[in-house]
């Protein structure tokens, strides 16, 4: 009989709270504010778009939007979408679809995470 093993995941997200803690500081309340819907807007399109590109076979535009994605979670402190972004872009260079298509599921996973947490945590409202 083959034994099936489940996946864990459900892992932790890393923000980097001194990361957005310096950009209110910066720019205060308001400007850090609308600085932070501003790249989580972006970061919801991006994610939206590695999607597409990945559904269509785009590989030059998935590594592209996945790079992209990657740096602006990196200056919002949202240390584990970045590092998965990397991830993906790494997937793309090495030609690994199978890798990819895991990665890509962490990436949407995290970036749902990530989004929220920033959003619960700056307590901004719909």
């Amino acid at each position: 009989m083959e034994q099936v093993t489940v996946l864990q995941t459900d892992e932790p997200i890393r923000l980097d709270h001194d990361r957005l803690g310096a950009l209110y500081d910066r720019l205060g309340p308001a400007g850090a504010e609308d600085v932070v819907c501003r790249a989580m807007e972006e970061l919801a399109a991006r994610l939206s778009q590695v999607d597409r590109d990945y559904r269509a076979g785009r590989w030059p535009e998935l590594r592209k939007g996945a790079r992209a994605l990657a740096a602006i979670a990196e200056q919002m402190g949202m240390d584990t979408l970045a590092r998965v972004g990397r991830d993906v872009t790494a997937c793309v260079d090495l030609g690994d679809r199978v890798a990819l298509a895991a990665v890509l599921a962490r990436l949407f996973r995290s970036g749902e995470r990530s989004l929220t947490a920033v959003w619960d945590m700056q307590g901004l409202s719909v």
